[in-house]
């Protein structure tokens, strides 16, 4: 079989590029770009050339100049920056954010280059965003690609669903340039049979049905036209628009098709599937003092609570495990993971049973990476860098599914 050239932007630690390598030696990373604009030091990309070598095809540069470079591919893959995507976050602005705008250079990359397929994930609240108009940015984000002549499937996916230690969902969207075989396929499915093609696709033909199979669909769908959604510019696009888009959905040819799916859910992994089982060091264990302001942290809130102008306000919020249950799946590792914080996973240790926080192997572990693949950073970047990733098996599951889809277009 012929190679696979890939591109991977925004590698963090190389989640993208592990998973594909994993799942088979067709694929050939010829470009890679990581940088960090907040950081002095790039941890990440170091991690990222520690494990795949130091080369001139690796870039730690900003995206914006360093794109120029990118040379011909055939699989463009990444994680593209998600704080500004936040439904909740107050005051993030979607795709007209500092890092939402990132988007625009993905858009330039697919105009230039033109590669075969893409892979890009991002949290499940992209489908959403903005919070005021539900739908905007992920509509803008499906009509540049049938722009530049791509069709689209994606899917909202919990890792936990599929077997994984922890619950993490991701949207994944894997676009096809409009000279596959599967591009064919789908349009033609799609012309002939209408939202009944769409269907079939989704549930059992298309890209993520047959390595993440549904039990089926819920009631709630959406489609239409991309057409009906027309600007010409980001400030010139009505604040009327928006979309309601679901966790399954498919965009051929301008026509979108959006469905609420069911995952046929496989035999999860429990948190203490990952926990070590050896000596650990006494930073991770919670002193006697520490566990009542641990229990505040994650117990039930109703209480006035002072702004930094004097004014006050009520909070409240729910009670946590505490600590974290080791029969279920971790719940979302955060970057804010080993901290003092209420997102902070609390365990009780298998040998001693003392409370304590996870380390950084075991966060490793849940994102399905070998252990100490973060080693030599400071540990609070090793949950940072974590906090960030994706799940590598559900990479690897996608990079079988391509390479078969790569194999099938050289034989037709």
């Amino acid at each position: 079989m012929e190679q696979i050239r890939v591109v991977e932007l925004f590698a963090g630690v190389g989640g993208f590029r592990l998973g594909l390598e994993q799942a088979s030696s067709c694929f050939q990373t010829v470009w890679a770009n990581q940088w960090e604009p907040s950081m002095r030091s790039q941890f990440a990309f170091e991690c990222y050339e520690r494990h795949f070598g130091h080369r001139p095809e690796h870039v730690c540069q900003n995206i914006l100049t360093a794109k120029e470079n990118i040379p011909p591919h055939d699989l463009l893959v990444g994680g593209f920056p998600c704080q500004d995507y936040s439904i909740a976050k107050r005051g993030a602005r979607g795709i007209e954010g500092k890092k939402g705008v990132l988007w625009w250079e993905i858009n330039a990359i697919l105009r230039t280059h033109r590669p075969r397929y893409v892979l890009l994930e991002n949290v499940d609240r992209l489908i959403k965003s903005p919070a005021w108009q539900k739908g905007r940015d992920f509509s803008i984000i499906l009509r540049c690609f049938y722009e530049s002549g791509y069709a689209v499937e994606w899917r909202v996916i919990n890792a936990a669903d599929y077997g994984e230690a922890q619950r993490r969902r991701r949207t994944f969207l894997f676009a096809f340039r409009n000279d596959t075989a599967l591009f064919r396929k789908a349009a033609e499915l799609i012309c002939v049979e209408g939202l009944k093609g769409a269907h079939q696709l989704l549930l059992q033909d298309g890209f993520f049905a047959p390595i993440f199979p549904l039990y089926g669909f819920e009631r709630k769908y959406s489609e239409g036209w991309l057409d009906e959604f027309r600007y010409l510019n980001l400030k010139d696009l009505s604040a009327a628009q928006s979309c309601h888009f679901y966790a399954s959905g498919l965009m051929v040819n301008g026509r979108f098709y959006s469905v609420e799916s069911i995952p046929l859910q496989f035999p999860y992994k429990p948190l203490r599937s990952v926990l070590e089982t050896t000596p650990l060091a006494e930073r991770y264990f919670l002193s006697a003092a520490d566990i009542n302001h641990w229990r505040y942290l994650k117990g039930a809130k109703q209480e006035t609570r002072h702004r930094r102008n004097g004014s006050t306000y009520f909070f409240s919020e729910g009670s946590m495990a505490f600590p974290d249950r080791s029969d279920l799946p971790a719940r979302t590792m955060l970057t804010s993971e080993g901290s003092v914080s209420r997102s902070t996973h609390v365990v009780a240790d298998p040998q001693t049973q003392r409370l304590r926080t996870l380390t950084p192997i075991e966060c490793e572990r849940l994102n399905g990476f070998p252990d100490d693949w973060t080693a030599g950073m400071p540990e609070r970047l090793r949950y940072f860098t974590m906090g960030n990733a994706l799940v590598v098996p559900l990479v690897k599951a996608m990079g079988k599914r391509i390479s078969a889809l790569a194999e099938d277009e050289q034989r037709s």
